[in-house]
């Protein structure tokens, strides 16, 4: 039997009287790649906030349990030290500390130092360009490179369960490639990922299973390389008929 990491029951999210999430219910498989897409708008962002406990004055009703036990309005900072971790949309590094202070926030919660050492010259050997610019202020990054620093801070802190929000969005096409490179290689060694992407296509290429959402509902789920092949899914999300 599969071991959840992640299991959402009957979510639902509302702003006011705008239902932003309408009773969703999602799972997230020790091990797994599970991709999560939908047109801008479909409460894919709202979804992990309402995860991660940073949603601004709103009301969230249902269960999320992560790693068996209830985290439904625990602080984000609680999660952090239960080794959840998120990159966000706009990828949120600290500009004015340099890369390599950056990845030791990451590592805040941590206070084994040769571990950590190591991990960094890890993540470095992965990301050669923050190696290169590892004194540089993170605020003076290119979107590329400082989408690779919100990745490797967040992988930092030995996430059991890894949160991507957009990692694609604003990037050249060759970064974006690099960076799904990347997601594809941390899955590979066992990170349990739930990815929010709005290039539907290589999502679903790099995921295990995969979740439509629209309109604040879960409309289809399934193997990500049948949902590949559905028509409905390639005319809505790949851009074809």
């Amino acid at each position: 039997m599969a071991e959840n990491v992640l299991k959402i029951s009957n979510l639902k999210v509302a702003y006011g009287g705008i239902k932003a999430v309408k009773g969703i219910d999602l799972e997230v498989n020790k091990g797994e790649l599970i991709t999560l897409i939908g047109a801008n708008g479909a409460g894919k962002t709202t979804t992990l906030k309402a995860i991660t406990g940073t949603l601004p004055s709103c009301k969230v009703e249902g269960d999320i349990l992560y790693m068996g036990s209830s985290i439904r309005g625990s602080n984000s900072f609680e999660l952090v030290t239960r080794h959840l971790a998120m990159v966000p949309e706009g990828r949120g590094v600290f500009t004015r500390m340099t890369i390599h202070e950056n990845l030791m926030m990451g590592a805040y919660t941590r206070n084994d130092k040769g571990g950590v050492d190591a991990d960094i010259d890890k993540w470095y050997s992965v990301f050669p360009r923050l190696k290169e610019r590892s004194a540089q202020l993170a605020g003076t990054l290119s979107g590329g490179e400082q989408q690779m620093l919100a990745m490797a801070r967040a992988l930092m802190s030995h996430p059991n369960l890894l949160l991507l929000d957009e990692p694609s969005m604003g990037l050249s096409p060759i970064m974006v490639e690099k960076i799904f490179e990347v997601v594809r290689n941390v899955s590979a060694q066992g990170v349990t990922i739930l990815l929010v992407e709005q290039n539907a296509k290589l999502a679903l290429q790099a995921a295990h299973r995969g979740y439509v959402m629209d309109s604040g509902a879960i409309t289809m789920s399934g193997q990500a390389s049948d949902m590949l092949n559905d028509p409905k899914v390639q005319a809505a999300y790949l851009g074809e008929a």
